[in-house]
This record gives C-alpha cells, sequence and structure tokens, in this order.
C-alpha cells in the first residue's frame, strides 16, 4: 500500500500539466503514447510476434501532426474529423500493406502494428482533444475522476467485502463487489465535480461517472488480458508498485475517448 501511495504522488506533475493544458499537455500525452506503444509492443515479441516498431512511431507521429496543425494552428477545427479519417486510411492501408513487401513481418505482425497505434496514441490523444474543446474544456477531469476513482474505490471495496470473483481467468484480485464500489465511487465523486464546477451539467457529470467507470474497468481488464496472453506480469517498471506507463494509464485508454464523444454529442450541441 506505501508503494502504490508514494507512485501516486509521483502522478501528481500529470495534474499539473492537466490545469496547464494546451501544448505542455498534448506534450505530455505525446511521450505517455510512445511509451506506452514501446511497452506494447514489446509484450508481444514474447509471443514470438514483431510488430513494425519503426511503422507504428511514424503513424503515432503521423497523428500527433494531425492534432496538433488541427488545434494549435489557424487550420480549420471543422474539419479535424476528416483529417482523422485520413490518418485512419493510410495507417490500415500502409499497415497492412507493408506485409506485403517486408519478408521480416507477416499479416499478424501488421494487425498488431495497427491495433498498438489505434489502442494507444489514437485513444490517448483524445485527452487533449478534451483541454481544447471550445465549451466544457474543464470536464477533462472527469477522464481521470473516472479512472483512478473507479481504481481507488474498487480497491478497498474489494479488500472489504469482496467476495465474489470478476474476470478470475484474467484479474484473479479483482471481485464484483469491488467493482460495484468503484462504479459507486467514480458516481459520487463526479457527481461532487459537476456540482462544484459545472452545477448545469450535473446530470451528465452522473452519467459519466457510471458509464466512465465501466470503460475504465473494461480498459483494465483488456490490458489484463493482453498481459496473460503475452506471459508478462507487468508491461513494464518505469513506475514503482505500479509496473509501466500503460499498467497506470490502461484506465484511461477507454475513458478519454467516451468522456470526449459524451461532451460532443449530448452537452456541447
Amino acid at each position: 500500500m506505501k508503494t502504490r501511495i508514494i507512485s501516486s504522488l509521483i502522478m501528481l506533475p500529470l495534474l499539473i500539466l492537466v490545469l496547464l493544458g494546451g501544448i505542455p499537455l498534448f506534450c505530455a500525452v505525446a511521450v505517455i503514447s510512445f511509451i506506452a506503444m514501446y511497452e506494447f509492443y514489446k509484450g508481444f515479441e514474447h509471443m514470438n510476434i514483431h510488430p513494425m516498431r519503426i511503422a507504428g512511431y511514424i503513424f503515432a507521429a503521423m497523428l500527433l501532426v494531425v492534432i496538433f496543425v488541427f488545434l494549435f494552428s489557424d487550420a480549420d477545427t471543422g474539419k479535424l474529423s476528416e483529417g482523422l479519417l485520413l490518418w485512419v486510411f493510410v495507417t490500415t492501408a500502409v499497415g497492412l500493406a507493408l506485409s506485403l513487401f517486408l519478408k521480416t513481418h507477416d499479416i499478424v505482425d501488421s494487425l498488431v502494428t495497427i491495433i498498438g497505434v489505434i489502442y494507444l496514441p489514437f485513444f490517448f490523444v483524445h485527452v487533449a482533444l478534451i483541454s481544447q474543446l471550445p465549451e466544457n474544456s474543464n470536464m477533462i477531469w472527469l477522464v481521470f475522476i473516472t479512472a483512478f476513482c473507479t481504481d481507488i474505490f474498487a480497491y478497498f471495496a474489494g479488500m472489504l467485502f469482496g467476495k465474489h470473483k470478476l474476470c478470475p481467468e484474467i484479474s484473479p484480485k479483482k471481485t464484483v463487489e469491488g467493482s460495484v464500489g468503484g462504479i459507486i465511487g467514480s458516481i459520487v465523486i463526479s457527481a461532487v465535480f459537476g456540482q462544484l464546477v459545472c452545477p448545469q451539467h450535473i446530470a451528465g457529470c452522473v452519467v459519466m461517472g457510471l458509464i466512465g467507470s465501466i470503460f475504465a474497468q473494461c480498459g483494465d481488464l483488456i490490458a489484463s488480458s493482453f498481459k496473460r496472453k503475452m506471459g508478462i506480469k507487468d508491461y513494464g517498471n518505469l513506475i514503482p508498485g505500479h509496473g509501466g506507463i500503460l499498467d497506470r494509464f490502461d484506465s484511461v485508454v477507454l475513458t478519454a475517448p467516451f468522456i470526449y464523444y459524451y461532451i460532443v454529442l449530448f452537452i456541447n450541441r
């Protein structure tokens, strides 16, 4: 527990970057994305699968350039969706085609390369997208509230009340009681946030707290499932008590896109 608390304090600089927003936060998201990709690809190498690392990093860099141009220049932000769709097409088409011409890699390597780029930098970059929304950008905190509060409340609820295993074949220590506790904790803290920061959207904050918590737990379990298949305990050892970057941010992977699209579709209408 002591190690986990100390490790959590290490994450405080990220919260400062969230406060700053803009280019500093974008740069932090970029760094986290590349480190997470490195850990993800390295994990698959334990399965004798060899992602095309350089291609993956190039695709990720292309994505970040597209996002940067639309967020921090005079480009028409209304065209951002078209820019992202073009990036998805190029990444998928080129990533698949490479396996036809590189004899050292096969189609499985191509698929893992593409999955790594979509699963990590594309999903992670939604944190930066939320911070640059013209309205309600302060709801970016709900990404971390739903992700980290779910983890904290689930841990203590599971420790105190846990009896029924949630997904024993994937994560033996997680319990149904812990999962419910995590959801309740996320809803409560999200409601408090809504009341204090944006009372006109408190109902939306509660909904995001509920669904975001479910996505956070799914993100955690998906990452754990990958590790089971890879035969590794942690993605890395960068953060004491938490493993690698992906071990710490696995729950953010799905919550960030959900929070972004909920705000865009149901709040900023």
